[in-house]
């Protein structure tokens, strides 16, 4: 299972900047061991749906320390019997796009 999510506490910062907070959750998932990629918006993890939602979580647990509501988005592609899907499907997709201009 592919799931990609973002996670934010409620902020004063007169910014709207949360980079701490998302620093903490981001360790935790790269701490995990699991195949994941952060992007500007998102953060993608890979693997077992049990040990997927146990790192989201933790993650939403460090953040919840950052301020008194937190916000989770979440979005999930499961496919029962795949592996590797974090990169296969961005490579499945860059064929396509590379065939198009055939």
């Amino acid at each position: 299972m592919l799931v990609a999510f973002s996670v934010a506490p409620t902020t004063s910062d007169v910014n709207g900047s949360v980079h701490d907070a998302v620093a903490a959750a981001v360790t935790i998932v790269r701490e995990s061991g699991l195949p994941n990629r952060t992007t500007s918006m998102f953060t993608e993890i890979e693997g077992e749906w049990d040990e997927v939602f146990d790192v989201v979580k933790r993650a939403t647990e460090a953040v919840a320390a950052y301020g008194s509501r937190v916000s989770l988005v979440l979005k999930a592609d499961i496919r029962p019997g795949y592996t590797g899907e974090l990169d296969a499907k961005v490579e499945r997709l860059e064929r396509a796009i590379e065939g198009q201009g055939s």
